[in-house]
């Protein structure tokens, strides 16, 4: 585009007359102006997109380093959009972050547990899933993710690990009984194992929380979907944030040459005016 901008400059001096360069170099000046003005317009995108919070019950205005968070969140500390005390919530049985009972046909076991921990965490922590914010109209938050991408081992892991534990719903967003303040299984349903409920690691990812996941085939380090685990130790790097870029530059949510790029018809707009009386 600093190409575009030049010949274009050219034009307009070769244009004018001696007497009007004064006027003629005061126009490109103003056309560079604009040009900086949408380059930083188009950054100010590109980083909401990539480092959000969602609008929703618990999570920062956004995010930022928290120092430390508690066990399985704490691969988000450097950069969350969860608090401590969150992450503490997130780990017990009851959390009083939704009043929402993991024992709700008896006793969950550790294995499978920790998997709806690590999604609690994921939810509540990551600043990476601007590419999969949508508004909603709930009582409890403005917006939701929606069809993020998760990676095949972490599906599969979480689907192995809770087969044999017994829920009584497809779908965990909607529907319970929550007479008694917490959820309790409706009339009229019973208590199956998992694999019942949900015959596969597909079926778990997708329905549980009503297509806030999607299933995928691509799998960790493929750069390509989301992963649950993953280990930040020893400077390693949350491997979302690229995945994060990949798809907004897949949707079309920034520029796929750079991360800051102005898109044409933007530049061209911008210089349209910039000409303009």
């Amino acid at each position: 585009f600093h190409s575009i901008l030049l010949f274009l400059c050219r034009i307009i001096l070769c244009s004018f007359s001696f007497a009007s360069l004064t006027h003629a170099l005061r126009l490109c000046r103003k056309m560079l102006s604009v040009f900086v003005l949408g380059l930083t317009l188009s950054a100010t995108t590109a980083e909401d997109i990539l480092n959000i919070c969602m609008n929703a019950k618990h999570h920062k205005d956004k995010p930022g380093s928290e120092g430390s968070l508690y066990k399985q969140c704490e691969p988000w500390k450097n950069n969350a959009c969860c608090r401590a005390n969150t992450t503490v919530e997130a780990h017990n049985d009851q959390s009083h972050l939704y009043n929402f009972n993991w024992n709700h046909c008896g006793i969950m076991t550790e294995k499978c547990k920790r998997h709806f921990i690590q999604d609690t965490c994921l939810y509540e922590c990551s600043p990476n899933l601007g590419p999969w914010i949508v508004t909603v109209d709930q009582s409890w938050r403005k917006e939701r993710i929606l069809y993020v991408p998760i990676c095949k081992t972490d599906c599969e892991e979480w689907w192995a690990d809770c087969q044999d534990d017994h829920t009584c719903k497809s779908n965990w967003h909607k529907g319970w009984d929550w007479s008694t303040g917490v959820n309790n299984c409706p009339e009229k349903t019973k208590c199956q194992k998992f694999t019942q409920v949900f015959p596969t690691p597909r079926d778990l990812c997708e329905k549980v929380w009503s297509d806030s996941y999607s299933f995928t085939e691509h799998d960790r380090g493929s750069g390509k979907c989301i992963a649950m685990w993953f280990d930040t130790s020893s400077s390693k790097l949350n491997p979302n944030v690229e995945v994060a870029r990949y798809y907004a530059i897949q949707k079309g949510l920034i520029a796929s040459s750079s991360t800051v790029e102005l898109t044409l018809p933007l530049f061209l707009t911008l210089l349209l005016l910039s000409v303009l009386p």
